[in-house]
Parts: structure tokens; C-alpha cells; sequence
């Protein structure tokens, strides 16, 4: 199956031919809708190419294997389909070469639905444990109007991984989808989230990326009614010679709408790289869009880089409000010398103060096992690096 090829003119918010905007970008299913990226292209000048293990030529073999559990309480359906499913592929296109790769290559997927008015007492958990080798996947999440889910996506092992998780929020539902990248050292992880969110819905999504060699993740979002509401937090501790890179994109094509952004790293280690770009895009002839994007980064050593970039595009005069903001720097000598002052050694106050530094947004996941987990792997990864 091929999915329709959308040429950069071809969307509805009347930008014309305009250069610079986002909406203007190339995307399709197609990958041969997409040249060979050679790393002085905008969308990759962050990402080491030579890192992707072949993703990005087309020159790797999809060899790989996964184990997948997956724990549903009553009034969920989960079901592996083909590539002929009418749900694939619904709710946003490939903005890149390896997502639309990977959209060609995969052979079968798996839909997650949470039906009509209903309100799930415990998460959905899928655990994906990869086993070596190069796969592409696609997961579909559909909540249906009126019904309340906690979506746990944890993703374990070594390989190479491609592909999207789409995510269908309908009127009136609420979603929170917590995705944990705690892959191997080794693990290279490149994902399109894509949310499409209706009239009154409220999604909420969690990212927390610890581990792998290179991990690129994309959350993109979409309203289908007015009232839709988005809420996109992410949490990255990038390592020594790691990569993380997160490339949000909130398009409010809709009016009345409302998206908040905020992501936090921390970086430690010889060639550790962070990578924030934050897009947001009022559009032509909406009203009432309220949107703010902000990004924090705490550099713990000095051989580490950050490149943080948010862009603000808005095509209308009725905005309800917007902006933007982005930071990076050392932790605050401030807090350490009043920690320090009342007998904590130097070690426990770093400690203590990047502890508090990702409490807020650790706090905001809806699990408290999985909060505390997180939190236990965030200061183990802390003490390995000091």
C-alpha cells in the first residue's frame, strides 16, 4: 500500500508558495519523494547521518525481531493488521525520508483501540524488547469519543528502529501517552508521533529518553475541532557520545485552540548532544490559539553541545497568546552553596538539585511506579557520570 503523496503546496491554511514555513515542507509516504539526505539540509544539519546505521540511504536490511507484550484492561482491543488496514497512515504524513522508509517497509502493525465513553482504571502497557537487527513498525492508538486512557509505551534492547505511532484522540476524549526510550547503548531509534486530536479532546503526551546510541523522536500534532488541547513534556539525560534529538511540531489549524510545550535535559560526558527544535504554526484565519513552547538544558560538564531552537510561525492577528523560550547553562552556584552550607556534600547537592530540576515534570506522569522508576534511572544515569 502506498499512501497519497502531499506536495508542499498542497495544504489548507493558504501560505501559497511561502519558503520558510514549515507547512511548506515536503512530505509523503513515497521515499522516493525524498533525496538522500547529506546533513547540510535544515531538517538534518543536528543529525550524525553516519549514525543511523543506514537509515537514511535506504541501504540497510529490515532484519530484525521484537518481542512485544502488551497488558489491556477490559474495554480495549488490540490487533495486529496488514498493510491494507484503513486506519494506517491517518493521522499525519512522514516528514522525512526514514519515516516514509519506514512506512514502505513495515508489514504489519499494530492498532490499539479504547472504545466509545469508556474509562480505563489502570494504563495500557506495551513493552516492545527489541532483539537486534533493523525493523520499522507502526502502532495506531485510537481513543474514541467520551473514553479516558493512560498509554505506557516502554521501549527496551539493542537494534536499529523506524517508523510511527499514531495517535487518534476523539471528541471529547482524554489521552495521556507516556513514551519511555530506555533502549541499549547501542540502540538507534528514529520515531514520528502523530496526534490527531478532535473537537474538545485533551492529549497529553510524556517523553522520557535515557538511552540508545542515537535517538531521534518527532511529536507532531493536529486539532480536528475546536477546543482540542495538547500538552507535549519531555525529559532527556544524554550521555556521554550520545544523541538525543526531539523535534516537536504543534500546527493549530484549527481555532480555539491550545498547546503547551516543555522539555528539560541534562547532558554529562564527552561528546553528549541535546537537540530541541520546537515548531508552532497559527494559522490563516484561525482565532482564539493559545500556545506557549519553552525548553530548559543543564550542561553538568563542559564537553557537552546543545542546540535548542524554537520557532514561532503565525499567520493571523487573533491570538490569545503565544511564545516561546529556550535555555542553557551550568547548574546554579546559588543552590549548590546553600546546600553546601548546611553540611550536604558536593556530590548530594548536584544530586539533590538536578533531582529537583526534573521533579516538576517527572511529577506530571500519571503512574507513580513508573514515575519512581524513572526517577531511579535518572539519578543512577547521574552517578554513572560523576
Amino acid at each position: 500500500m502506498t499512501g497519497p503523496s502531499i506536495e508542499p503546496k498542497a495544504h489548507s491554511h493558504g501560505l501559497g508558495d511561502i519558503p520558510f514555513s514549515k507547512l511548506a515542507t515536503h512530505g509523503s509516504f513515497d521515499v522516493n519523494d525524498f533525496p538522500v539526505p547529506n546533513g547540510r539540509e535544515e531538517e538534518w544539519r543536528f543529525t550524525p547521518l553516519r549514525r543511523l546505521k543506514g537509515l537514511h540511504d535506504g541501504s540497510v536490511v529490515a532484519d530484525g525481531t521484537d518481542e512485544l507484550d502488551i497488558d489491556a484492561p477490559e474495554g480495549v482491543t488490540v490487533e495486529t493488521v496488514g498493510r491494507d488496514d484503513a486506519r494506517l497512515g491517518t493521522a499525519g504524513t512522514p516528514a522525512d525520508r526514514v519515516i516514509a522508509q519506514a512506512y514502505s517497509s513495515f508489514e504489519q502493525a499494530t492498532v490499539v483501540t479504547v472504545a466509545r465513553g469508556t474509562a480505563l482504571e489502570r494504563p495500557i502497557t506495551i513493552h516492545r524488547r527489541a532483539q537486534g537487527g533493523t525493523r520499522y513498525d507502526q502502532f495506531v492508538i485510537e481513543v474514541q469519543p467520551l473514553a479516558e486512557a493512560i498509554v505506557i509505551l516502554k521501549q527496551t534492547g539493542t537494534g536499529v528502529r523506524a517508523g510511527s505511532v499514531d495517535v487518534h484522540v476523539g471528541e471529547g476524549a482524554r489521552l495521556t501517552l507516556v513514551s519511555l526510550q530506555d533502549w541499549d547503548r547501542d540502540a538507534v531509534d528514529v520515531t514520528q508521533h502523530n496526534a490527531q486530536i478532535d473537537k474538545d479532546a485533551t492529549f497529553k503526551s510524556i517523553v522520557v529518553t535515557l538511552g540508545g546510541d542515537l535517538v531521534r523522536l518527532s511529536p507532531k500534532v493536529a486539532y480536528k475541532g475546536r477546543g482540542g488541547n495538547a500538552e507535549l513534556h519531555g525529559l532527556y539525560f544524554t550521555g556521554d557520545g550520545q544523541h538525543h534529538e526531539h523535534r516537536s511540531l504543534i500546527d493549530h489549524n484549527v481555532s480555539n485552540t491550545r498547546s503547551r510545550v516543555e522539555y528539560k535535559g541534562a547532558l554529562s560526558g564527552k561528546g553528549a548532544h541535546g537537540v530541541w527544535i520546537g515548531d508552532v504554526i497559527i494559522g490563516v484565519g484561525t482565532t482564539g490559539t493559545d500556545s506557549y513552547e519553552h525548553n530548559r538544558n543543564l550542561q553538568l560538564t563542559d564537553d557537552t553541545r546543545v542546540d535548542s531552537v524554537p520557532n514561532l510561525e503565525i499567520f493571523t492577528g487573533e491570538v490569545e497568546g503565544a511564545g516561546h523560550a529556550a535555555a542553557s547553562g551550568r547548574l546554579d552556584d546559588i543552590h549548590l552553596f546553600y546546600l553546601r552550607s548546611r553540611g550536604i556534600p558536593e556530590e548530594e547537592a548536584r544530586r539533590l538539585v538536578i533531582r529537583g530540576y526534573f521533579l516538576e515534570l517527572i511529577g506530571r506522569i500519571p503512574v507513580e511506579e513508573l514515575a519512581e522508576e524513572i526517577m531511579v534511572k535518572v539519578e543512577r544515569k547521574l552517578a554513572a557520570h560523576e
